[in-house]
């Protein structure tokens, strides 16, 4: 299976996000602990911090955190034989280990798809929860900056169809058992206010809309995941709704620029929303992109409903990012060409396997 690193697209992905954030220059000598690193998102963000270390010139050391050794060897292979990588097999619901240094935490640990909160929901609680108050306390020990990756789901639905700003909340519903994820993340949130109010840590948060990229795990259950691998596979596209939610996307390479601008630029004990309003688009929108992308069409599908139990029950959850902009990040990708380069990158990683 070729490498996504020896992919065009995705060399000029890591470029963009080096030079939208220049990590070189703020994370210089610094190590950079990420948990969740196997995920869609911590993959690019390890990538990207050790590809500024060849391209810009950065003395950056990554400390990669996961649960699953195989995964993190098929994915950081190439990465391994370097001595500013390292993977650490940790589960975050345990203590870190006390010889463990670095001044950047980003904990990205959760689950984070449908089935994984239908069929776990009380792990998907205690990761958050449990993970964050381990990392924290952790950073707090070392004197380490952390930026906590929250979601737009801790607003819930919108009241009023407008987008949400960081100081507002629509409407939630805690009586089923996907509500584990949006409360552990609100429950998190709160954690990381706490321990900057209480102890004075340094804690940043980026509360990040639906995002997409090459670097989908296989057993993602979200719906654009699932519309991604159809194409991919030349497959009609299913859509097990009418499709008429509105959600704020947004490029996984665009997002890590946003994380890492958080982390140089950002206020403490601030949260930060991160979308992309070209990439506002609705369910059925985002079906049909994916199904232009494959030469191939959309048909519908009642899901189970066992599957059911995993669905957001949100129908408009857009975020106003005009916080994040103050900071000067800007997004790089809109979501036709987004769409088209994950399609694009996942086929050829898919061709060689």
């Amino acid at each position: 299976m070729t490498s996504r690193l020896d992919n065009p697209l995705y060399a000029e992905d890591l470029a963009r996000i080096a030079e939208e954030a220049v990590p070189a220059r703020f994370l210089s000598g610094k190590t950079v602990l990420v948990t969740g690193a196997t995920g869609l998102l911590g993959t690019v963000l390890v990538d990207a911090l050790t590809a500024a270390n060849e391209s810009c010139g950065a003395d950056i050391r990554v400390v990669a955190v996961g649960r699953d050794e195989t995964r993190a060897a098929a994915l950081f292979g190439r990465h391994a034989g370097r001595g500013a990588f390292s993977f650490l097999k940790h589960d975050v619901r345990n203590p870190f280990p006390e010889g463990l240094g670095f001044d950047v935490a980003v904990g990205g640990a959760s689950l984070t798809h449908p089935a994984a909160y239908a069929a776990h929901p009380v792990e998907t609680i205690l990761t958050n929860v449990e993970g964050s108050k381990n990392l924290l306390d952790a950073a707090a020990a070392r004197g380490a900056e952390t930026l906590f990756l929250s979601s737009v789901e801790v607003y819930g639905n919108s009241r009023d169809g407008k987008p949400f700003r960081e100081e507002d909340t629509g409407a939630l519903d805690l009586s089923t058992a996907r509500a584990g994820y949006t409360e552990g993340k609100r429950v998190s949130e709160a954690l990381c206010q706490a321990y900057a109010s209480e102890r004075g840590a340094v804690v940043k948060i980026a509360r990040l809309c639906r995002v997409f990229g090459p670097t989908v795990r296989p057993d993602d259950t979200k719906a654009s995941s699932q519309f991604l691998a159809k194409a991919v596979a030349g497959e009609d596209i299913v859509l097990k709704s009418a499709g008429t939610q509105l959600f704020s996307y947004i490029y996984a390479a665009d997002a890590v620029a946003a994380m890492l601008a958080i982390v140089e630029r950002g206020r403490n004990a601030a949260a930060y929303n991160v979308s992309n309003p070209d990439c506002d688009v609705r369910l059925a929108d985002f079906a049909a992109a994916a199904a232009k992308s494959a030469g191939t069409d959309v048909v519908f599908e009642i899901p189970p409903e066992s599957e059911k139990r995993g669905y957001s029950i949100a129908s408009t959850a857009l975020l106003d990012s005009s916080r994040l902009r103050s900071l000067g990040w800007k997004p790089r990708v809109g979501f036709d060409e987004a769409v088209r380069r994950t399609v694009s990158m996942l086929k050829c990683m898919a061709a060689s396997d």
